[in-house]
């Protein structure tokens, strides 16, 4: 054999979300997953994030296929992007996105939403063998906590790499379809050369909680809330959704479904015979406030803090139908994504504030995770025994915990890579080793552009809100280049000024003396005065503050 099977990441090591996986062989590429994750508070204004696709975009006539394992966020929500950014590096760019027919929906509906409506997507029965290039593939169904989750066999003159997606391996699911497991150890003993496998709860001992168990206890948590009910959970999970439902129904309750991605991903399910709803049971948000607390159900986004979600706006009293009050009881049917426990507890502690009862996790049976646990992992890897593991779907401590769980089922510990965005696993006849590394990192989405994280815009919004800004307009002779009205001064989320009017009057001062130094220098064109005013006036104010809030000066020539 010759050649070389590159295996490159770029996005889901190393971090929780923007899942993106490269495999790369005789000069052909498949993509495993287009994922995206929410921006941390520092980014300041940006809507979503990325994987840095750079690597795909000089490679866009190379790519034969784009496998999507589930609907989730973070394994779909990019694809959208990467379609518009590849299209535009190549007008020629047009492979087939396979996925389960739920996955399909979703991403059919997304690429609706950007006006994408003549990509080639198809969905695919599991065990189906597909032809990609010189890849085969083959999508394997797993548990999770969304239907039509699949792992993504991928067969290569070296071997089958195997990229498990999300999974747990529940034996009671909602839908009454456990994992495939006699499938993935068939897989073993025809001999897995590679395992990429979700390393989400590689912390958590013993075996994750089915999804079944859930339902029950929804149910006892309904019956002792007086007033109205608001459940939040992630709008894809769908089983979470029908629970909430059929809890609803057990105590005559009606339902209204608040939150677009709800709404849509709700219609999805029910178009696909995943959730069913009594007839006359949904109501619409409008429709609360007429009926009685106690007869209502409102499953809501916004499980994770997220700033323009549902429940976000409820929480601050800033939704436009429905407004909380003391009595209602809202329910977390969710735990928060690593990274978004601030955002929750805030959105938690003014639930509080309004008077709401708010019931989590931790204090009901009331969310059981999509991920495996440490012994799922375990089970993992000895149905497949592969050659070689690379452990992908979490930050490095959870990489490294996974990694250390290959080793003790017996896996040769340097047959196990613990890798990270942008470096790839090479394999060819001499075995496997890490290659150089590429670009990868994140891209910024803002509204619907996106951008470079060095973009000038995110730098001057994080300074704005450190320090403000300071506007400076004046006004001098065209002939001389003197001051000739005394110049305006504006100033925005400055701190601590407390003497305001005289700092406005010693930099009325600074603007003076510095046009007077510029004019008697011959400084002409408004461009190099204002940089001379830029200059002066940030380093007077810093003299003063101690601070470096925004300057932007405005000449002007009379």
């Amino acid at each position: 054999m010759s050649g070389q099977l590159r295996v490159l990441p770029l996005g889901g090591l190393g971090e929780i979300g923007k899942n993106m996986m490269v495999l790369e062989y005789e000069g052909r590429i498949v993509v495993v997953d287009t994922g995206l994750r929410f921006p941390t508070t520092d980014m300041l204004g940006i809507d979503l994030v990325l994987p840095d696709f750079t690597y795909l975009r000089e490679r866009a006539a190379e790519i034969e296929a784009i496998v999507i394992t589930h609907g989730h966020e973070d394994h779909l929500g990019a694809l959208p992007w990467v379609i518009r950014e590849l299209r535009a590096a190549d007008p020629d760019f047009a492979p087939a996105i396979y996925g389960g027919p739920l996955t399909i929906a979703m991403a059919h509906s997304k690429l609706d939403e950007h006006n994408l409506r003549d990509v080639d997507l198809r969905d695919v029965v599991t065990g189906e063998q597909l032809k990609a290039g010189p890849f085969t593939l083959e999508l394997i169904h797993m548990t999770h906590s969304i239907p039509d989750s699949c792992a993504v066999a991928v067969g290569t003159d070296f071997g089958t790499v195997l990229l498990t997606g999300d999974y747990k391996f529940d034996q009671t699911p909602v839908d009454g379809s456990p994992a495939d497991i006699a499938r993935l150890a068939e897989l073993g003993s025809d001999g897995v050369l590679l395992l990429c496998g979700d390393s989400t709860n590689a912390d958590r001992p013993g075996f994750s909680p089915s999804e079944r168990e859930v339902g029950p206890h929804l149910e006892e948590v309904f019956a002792r809330a007086e007033g109205r009910i608001v459940v939040t959970s992630f709008a894809s999970n769908i089983h979470r959704v029908q629970q909430c439902v059929d809890a609803a129904a057990a105590l005559g309750r009606k339902v209204a479904l608040v939150g677009r991605s709800m709404r849509k991903n709700v219609n999805i399910g029910r178009s696909l015979g995943h959730i069913e709803v009594p007839e006359g049971q949904l109501i619409q948000p409008h429709e609360v406030e007429d009926w009685p607390d106690h007869k209502v159900v409102v499953i809501s986004t916004g499980s994770q803090g997220e700033p323009l979600s549902a429940l976000r706006r409820m929480a601050y009293d800033d939704h436009r139908q429905i407004t909380l009050h003391r009595g209602d009881t809202v329910v977390f049917s969710a735990t928060p994504i690593p990274g978004n426990e601030r955002a929750v507890n805030e959105t938690i502690d003014r639930l509080f504030h309004i008077g709401c009862s708010v019931i989590t996790a931790r204090d009901a049976p009331i969310h059981a995770s999509g991920h495996g646990y440490v012994e799922e992992l375990k089970l993992m890897l000895n149905l497949v025994r592969p050659r070689y593991v690379m452990p992908i779907h979490g930050d490095h401590k959870r990489i490294r915990l996974h990694a250390q769980l290959a080793d003790a089922v017996g896996i040769d510990p340097d047959h196990v890579f613990e890798s990270e965005n942008g470096l790839p696993l090479e394999i060819d006849g001499d075995g496997a080793r890490f290659g150089q590394p590429e670009r990868a990192g994140m891209i910024f989405v803002d509204g619907v552009d996106i951008g470079d994280p060095a973009d000038v815009a995110l730098r001057d919004r994080r300074m704005l809100s450190a320090d403000g800004i300071f506007i400076v307009v004046a006004t001098v002779s065209e002939q001389s280049g003197e001051s000739v009205v005394a110049p305006d001064v504006i100033f925005r989320g400055v701190p601590f000024i407390e003497q305001a009017d005289d700092l406005v009057s010693d930099i009325r001062s600074e603007v003076e003396r510095s046009l007077s130094a510029s004019a008697e220098a011959g400084v002409k064109g408004i461009d190099l005065l204002q940089e001379e005013l830029h200059d002066d006036l940030a380093a007077f104010v810093y003299d003063r503050l101690r601070r470096r809030p925004m300057v932007l000066p405005v000449v002007v020539e009379v």
